[in-house]
């Protein structure tokens, strides 16, 4: 044999062997693997989701983990950068053979690698999903409402609680979500027979002055709007809204802008912002619902957010489920298993959680009325009970 064949067959070798060593560590005696791929770093980051996630697997590792073994988590950075998702997942399921993506929170890696996770059989629950794809795969099933049902939800208060007439639409458009938002509209549509009396889906990401828009909105006879902002586009626009005297517009807006550093930015919220909370509000400070997440991020000093709660439920799904499996913990049995669920339900959420088999998974369909009033600085519950997107 020639040097230089000599030297592939021995690289090719070493790399057999490695792949065994990893199959093996990965076995029934081996931690199990879960990854996620996360805005970590970036325009744009959500770390409380993984954040809370590893909580979670901690817990559960401290107190003798799955059957014995050891959840080992990898939370990886996709930089808000196409081409780093896709390596982070290709690192994390290639590379470390993860079992399965769990609590993931980012703007764009549904979109980016819900392909692969199909061609790879693995399946992600995501923490915080956003993108349309998160939410039309059927490898990904998201624990959250979505920005999408989230807008139908408001819309259903506005009209139907509040009892508002001339409502406009505002909308915020990053790639290919157009479609999604509209569908979500005409969803509302649907259920109550109403139309928009004006739609703007052309108001910018962090724009530096949003007068024009509001002041089209307000020429246009809009008597509430319904945003899909990030706070501090949200802040901008109350601001500019403020400065024109517009002070008795009611604002519909989404979780996007649920936080308590955003409460405390708003002075004048117009006629109020409402927002259905797509977990139970975590505002709520002596709520049973959040009690066990509240101590779990308090002893981790993991901030208290929409994305925290995520994160924890969707590891809490998984620990449940995996949990429950005869045999070796491996991606097939998990997929498996995940793909046989039963509903799981919490009372953080108003939706039972199920993976199962579907070819979309977009079920989490209810959300908590909440209010912020001018001068208050803080949220309060409007409702005693969910709002829920009616059946089909």
């Amino acid at each position: 044999m020639k040097p230089a064949r000599r030297l592939v067959a021995l690289a090719a070798a070493v790399l057999l062997a490695t792949a065994g060593c990893a199959g093996s560590e990965s076995g029934s005696s081996g931690p199990i693997v879960v990854g996620s791929v996360n805005a970590l770093s970036g325009a744009a980051t959500f770390p409380e989701a993984s954040q809370a996630a590893k909580a979670v697997f901690d817990a559960a590792n401290a107190s003798g983990g799955v059957n014995g073994r050891q959840i080992q988590y990898k939370a990886l950075d996709d930089k808000g950068d196409p081409a780093a998702a896709a390596a982070a997942a290709r690192e994390v399921v290639g590379r470390d053979e993860a079992v399965a993506l769990v609590g993931s929170s980012s703007l764009i890696e549904c979109e980016i690698n819900n392909k692969y996770y199909e061609q790879q059989k693995i399946l992600s629950m995501q923490g915080i999903g956003v993108d349309p794809a998160c939410f039309s795969s059927p490898n990904i099933a998201p624990v959250n409402v979505g920005p999408y049902h989230d807008m139908t939800l408001t819309l259903l208060y506005g009209s139907e609680t509040l009892k508002l007439n001339d409502i406009c639409a505002l909308l915020e458009i990053a790639g290919n979500t157009l479609p999604s938002y509209q569908a979500a509209i005409d969803e509302w549509s649907a259920i109550t027979g109403k139309k928009l009396k004006y739609l703007d889906a052309t108001v910018p990401y962090g724009g530096s002055d949003y007068t024009s828009y509001i002041v089209k909105a307000r020429n246009a006879g809009c008597k509430a709007i319904t945003v899909n902002p990030v706070e501090p586009d949200s802040i901008g626009q109350l601001k500019a809204a403020a400065a024109q005297g517009w002070n008795d517009v009611t604002w519909l807006l989404l979780t996007s802008v649920y936080s308590e550093n955003y409460a405390k930015a708003i002075t004048n919220a117009g006629a109020g912002v409402y927002v259905p909370a797509e977990f139970y509000p975590f505002t709520d400070a002596t709520s049973p619902q959040n009690k066990d997440w509240r101590e779990l991020m308090t002893k981790n000093n993991i901030p208290l957010t929409s994305f925290s709660q995520g994160g924890y439920l969707a590891a809490k799904y998984f620990l449940d489920v995996i949990r429950g499996i005869q045999g070796d913990i491996t991606r097939e049995s998990v997929t498996k298993a995940l793909r046989e669920m039963k509903p799981i339900t919490d009372p953080m959420v108003g939706t039972p959680y199920v993976f199962g088999p579907g070819q979309t998974h977009h079920d989490n369909t209810a959300g908590w009325p909440i209010k912020l009033a001018s001068g208050t600085n803080k949220w309060e519950l409007v409702a005693d009970d969910w709002l829920r997107i009616p059946k089909k």
